[in-house]
């Protein structure tokens, strides 16, 4: 985490900079697809001093915020707060860009920027909202169902072991899935070029292995019900 906020910070603060009056034909969003009639519209030199300012405080407060998150909240909510603020803070860019741009043109690429964006965030949020809900473990004495996304159901006869272990195997790629902070669903790569399905609603340990008769394995835990507690309910299920 702390990683990705740094070089997302520097990456906000270095745009600021790389942008300035004479490369902003070529660089600048907007502008770069202007006339020479158009630009002359346009109050370039005040936009670009703008411009640097906004970029500057994005950086240093995606830079503060997202680690006081991660270090006071949770890893979670920094996680949200790391793909969610870029968003709102660009929507606020455009809407108040326009009164540097005279032309209707820029107006109206605004409007669709801003739709765009606002239609970002929605998509954003709901995969959120959807991927940050618990996946429940329903079992029966016949099979095995993971809920969610990148769930499955696993019929008994094809389940080869089930079993509690202290740590997950070491990841190295997300080929197929969504990871959040301490929550990570869907088809990971691990160090050894493995690929697991994940299916962690938290980090809490220890975790549920099931190892299928092929020898696909699915790690599961759970945010709200301790996993010790479901590996025991899911032994004494299938006893009977």
């Amino acid at each position: 985490m702390m990683y990705t906020l740094i070089g997302m910070s520097l990456l906000f603060i270095a745009i600021g900079f790389i942008v300035n009056e004479n490369n902003a034909k070529y660089l600048l969003s907007g502008y770069n697809t202007m006339s020479k009639e158009e630009r002359k519209k346009v109050d370039i030199k005040a936009y670009i001093p703008y411009f640097r300012k906004f970029h500057i405080f994005l950086g240093v407060s995606f830079f503060l915020i997202g680690n006081l998150l991660n270090y006071f909240v949770h890893e979670n909510a920094a996680g949200i707060f790391l793909a969610v603020y870029p968003i709102l803070a660009y929507i606020y860019l455009i809407a108040t860009s326009a009164k540097y741009f005279n032309g209707g043109l820029y107006t109206k690429k605004n409007k669709i920027g801003v739709f765009i964006l606002v239609g970002t965030l929605i998509f954003v949020i709901v995969l959120f909202g959807r991927e940050l809900k618990e996946d429940k473990l329903i079992f029966n004495s016949n099979s095995i169902e993971f809920e969610g996304s990148y769930g499955e159901v696993v019929p008994k006869n094809e389940i080869k072991s089930i079993e509690l272990v202290n740590d997950k195997p070491k990841i190295t790629l997300r080929t197929n899935g969504f990871a959040l902070g301490t929550v990570k669903k869907g088809y990971f790569k691990t160090n050894k070029g493995e690929i697991v399905k994940l299916i962690l609603n938290g980090d809490d340990k220890p975790y549920i292995l099931l190892t299928k008769a092929d020898g696909k394995k699915i790690y599961y835990s759970s945010k709200e019900e301790s996993n010790e507690k479901l590996f025991e309910k899911i032994k004494s299920t299938s006893k009977n």
